[in-house]
């Protein structure tokens, strides 16, 4: 019983995480919830049987999440260097509008 439902929460899981990605286009979401729901597999597997496969098997998993939790969170090396976003339509960089030829308020 433990066996099939740990085969398909790990099924589930490879699902959930390509939709995620297919569907948002955000891998680090996708790879996320595919970490999570293995997670969630893993500590099943040791709820059935518990032995020294299952219990290496939980922690490789959770160490992979964590190593690539904190992989994921920083932001990558390229976005500081991105283009300035570009300028509207009607936007022509004028100056401000003086008050008159001269520049001095009033008349």
């Amino acid at each position: 019983m433990t066996a099939t439902l740990v085969t398909a929460v790990t099924a589930l899981a490879l699902l959930a995480g390509v939709l995620t990605t297919l569907t948002t286009g955000a891998v680090r979401s996708g790879v996320r919830i595919l970490l999570d729901l293995l997670t969630a597999a893993g500590l099943i597997r040791l709820a059935g049987e518990p032995d020294w496969n299952g219990l290496a098997g939980a922690v490789s998993i959770i160490a992979l999440r964590q190593l690539l939790g904190v992989a994921l969170s920083r932001p990558p090396a390229w976005s500081g260097r991105q283009s300035p976003a570009r300028c509207a339509e009607d936007d022509h960089h004028l100056p401000l509008a003086s008050t008159g030829e001269t520049g001095k308020a009033g008349g």
